[in-house]
């Protein structure tokens, strides 16, 4: 291992960090605005360094022209944020969740800042996001991500080409499938935001001269509250499961 270290091929750990690098800054829990930039950098650094020796068999000779050599880079940082993105779709599931949850339940003027999209958003939605990336780190499920970006020399090959029309149809289909998932999980909630309006459209027929909007407003935010209160943890376990299942698909058996 020491002589393996030792004589190392630059080459090779460079391509190697292209690809992990890139892949690290666009990692959610790794790349984000609150993260240390030399913290990643150390991370993305030390992991390339030690692959490099067990996938340097596996990277194409160093090309003789400079422009097969950018070509070359490009490809391998534009794999590395292909397999870097699919987590962040598939944590994106919880956003889409939250989002809606904070428009059925007059809470989407209540803003803070969201750890998966990078700005400020409905306060529930934040809330959820920050609870799965803890989770996520608390469950160590982080290290499938990293796995999955080592185990993608197998699916996109150093110095072949990406077929950008399966690539784009790949993503697509995850955002597509964490859409519906959002949806999913924020199903509870749609069903008691109907029965909601739908007893208040009653009672305004019945009543109209109750000031509903003064009075039911508060009820509907204390509604929601337990409803969250209730449901949090099967969401959770929901969702850590389908992300799970979305990264096992990219690590080789």
């Amino acid at each position: 291992m020491l002589e393996e270290i030792l004589t190392l091929n630059i080459f090779a750990f460079i391509l190697i960090f292209a690809r992990v690098g890139t892949a690290f800054f666009i990692l959610p829990g790794f790349a984000g605005a609150k993260v240390n930039m030399r913290a990643r950098l150390g991370i993305a650094l030390t992991i390339s360094f030690l692959v490099t020796p067990g996938l340097a068999g596996q990277l194409p000779a160093m090309p003789g022209e400079p422009l097969n050599l950018f070509l070359l880079m490009a490809g391998e940082m534009l794999a590395g944020s292909v397999i870097a993105v699919v987590p962040l779709i598939l944590l994106s599931a919880m956003h889409t969740a939250g989002t809606v949850i904070a428009f059925v339940s007059a809470m989407a003027n209540s803003m803070s800042f969201d750890p998966i999209s990078q700005q400020q958003t409905a306060l529930v939605a934040g809330f959820l996001t920050t609870t799965v990336m803890l989770l996520v780190f608390v469950t160590e499920m982080h290290h499938l991500f990293i796995r999955a970006i080592l185990d993608s020399y197998v699916l996109f090959q150093p110095g072949v080409p990406l077929d950008f029309g399966d690539t784009l149809h790949l993503l697509a289909r995850h955002v597509a499938d964490s859409f519906k998932v959002g949806l999913q999980l924020s199903a509870p909630f749609l069903v008691v935001a109907f029965t909601y309006y739908l007893g208040l459209g009653v009672l305004t027929r019945l009543a109209p001269s109750i000031p509903s909007f003064f009075v039911i407003m508060p009820l509907q935010i204390a509604i929601a509250i337990i409803v969250l209160m209730l449901a949090l943890p099967g969401m959770t376990l929901v969702h850590l499961n389908y992300v799970e299942s979305g990264v096992i698909k990219y690590i080789a058996p």
